[in-house]
C-alpha cells in the first residue's frame, strides 16, 4: 500500500497538524499510519473505523489526548490522508467530515482531469 498526503497549494494540512503534536504522539500516529500501510483494507478496530461512504479514520489515542485522521482508498493501492484533528467528543465533528469530502472530491476529479 502506499499513503499520500492530501496537499493543498502543493503544502499537506496533515504534515503541518503532526508537526504541531508533542513528539511521542506524533511517533505513535505515525507509527498507525504505517501499520495501514502495511496492513491496508486489512487493518480493523480499534485502529480504523468506517465514517461515512469512502470515508474512514485511522484512530489514535495516548495519555494527551485522542486523535483522528480521516482518509479514504484512492486507486488501486493507495490511501490519501485528507485531514487531522484532536478528537474532544464521542462522534466524529460533521465539520471535520466536511473538511474530508471536500479535499476527497477535489482529488477525484483532479485525476478525472491530469492525475494525482
Amino acid at each position: 500500500m502506499q499513503i499520500n498526503f492530501f496537499k493543498h497549494n502543493d503544502r499537506p494540512p496533515i504534515e503541518e497538524w503532526l508537526n504541531d503534536l508533542l513528539a511521542d504522539t506524533r511517533s505513535k500516529i505515525l507509527r498507525h499510519i504505517e501499520l495501514l500501510k502495511k496492513n491496508g483494507l486489512s487493518l480493523k478496530e480499534p485502529f480504523v473505523k468506517h465514517i461515512k461512504g469512502k470515508i474512514y479514520e485511522l484512530r489514535t489515542q495516548d495519555k494527551d489526548g485522542i486523535y483522528r485522521i480521516l482518509y479514504f482508498a484512492h486507486k488501486e493501492k493507495t490511501f490519501i490522508l485528507l485531514h487531522g484533528f484532536v478528537k474532544k467528543t464521542n462522534k466524529t465533528p460533521d465539520e471535520a467530515i466536511n473538511i474530508a469530502e471536500i479535499r476527497m472530491r477535489e482529488i477525484i476529479n483532479k485525476t478525472k482531469n491530469r492525475g494525482y
